[in-house]
């Protein structure tokens, strides 16, 4: 996917949405992996040439997972001109030692979360940005349902009025296949996740169950984001001024 495609598709979900606004300072939360990385890179390129003036700051959250190299990250913002903030945590040690967590996903999405939101707080910063993309919004309802008895997927833009935060996804219209062939063409570096529970979770489930889906009944995925868009989903942002 080139970048012109790429920031097509972000820029339809940041003004279908109004995501941004004038004076905004983003915290682009990355994990090193692609979907990030490409996130980081397209906001930046937005910035540009966005009417509405806005600044960016990369904010990555270490778990404290031994051997995790974070040169790539430190690099790649250098190269294309981004402030990054590393912040150092113990989350790894806590849920998979400490707590030894039979579901830890759970318990470590929800603290890296609030160390990514006391550093956008630090920063200044009233938006934290997230790499989700289509295939995520997909799996995310089909675990809703599967799991839950509920039709659901996270919003496009959530407000946390105690914060004062505002959570965006600007890559919702991007599939994972268009981020991948990005990230390849453009040789954007990508951080090997160092999680011991890497591709052993019910995401991962998800994301095979989807591709199955996909190559039974081809189409499948497009339909059911459309069902999630037009789904009428509590919390939901409405797409009107």
């Amino acid at each position: 996917m080139k970048l012109q495609k790429l920031l097509s598709l972000v820029r339809q979900a940041v003004e279908k949405y109004h995501m941004i606004e004038e004076h905004d300072r983003i915290a682009v939360g990355i994990s090193g992996g692609k979907d990030s990385m490409a996130l980081l890179y397209a906001l930046k390129e937005l910035s540009r040439f966005y009417p509405k003036s806005f600044d960016i700051y990369g904010v990555s959250v270490d778990l404290g997972f031994k051997n995790t190299d974070f040169s790539g990250i430190h690099n790649f913002c250098r190269k294309i001109g981004v402030s990054i903030s590393i912040v150092h945590t113990q989350i790894g040690q806590i849920v998979m030692e400490e707590r030894r967590e039979q579901n830890p996903c759970s318990l470590c999405a929800k603290m890296r979360k609030g160390a990514l939101v006391r550093e956008a707080l630090r920063l200044g910063c009233n938006k934290i940005a997230y790499g989700h993309h289509k295939d995520d919004y997909v799996e995310t309802m089909l675990l809703s349902l599967i799991f839950q008895g509920q039709f659901y997927a996270f919003p496009p833009v959530t407000r946390f009025e105690d914060k004062g935060l505002t959570v965006l996804r600007p890559m919702m219209l991007a599939e994972e296949t268009q981020i991948r062939g990005f990230c390849s063409q453009y040789k954007i570096p990508v951080m090997k996740s160092s999680c011991p529970v890497d591709g052993t979770t019910k995401r991962e489930y998800a994301k095979k169950l989807l591709l199955q889906i996909q190559k039974d009944h081809p189409g499948a995925k497009e339909r059911m984001f459309h069902a999630i868009m037009e789904g009428n989903i509590p919390d939901w942002p409405s797409t009107e001024l």
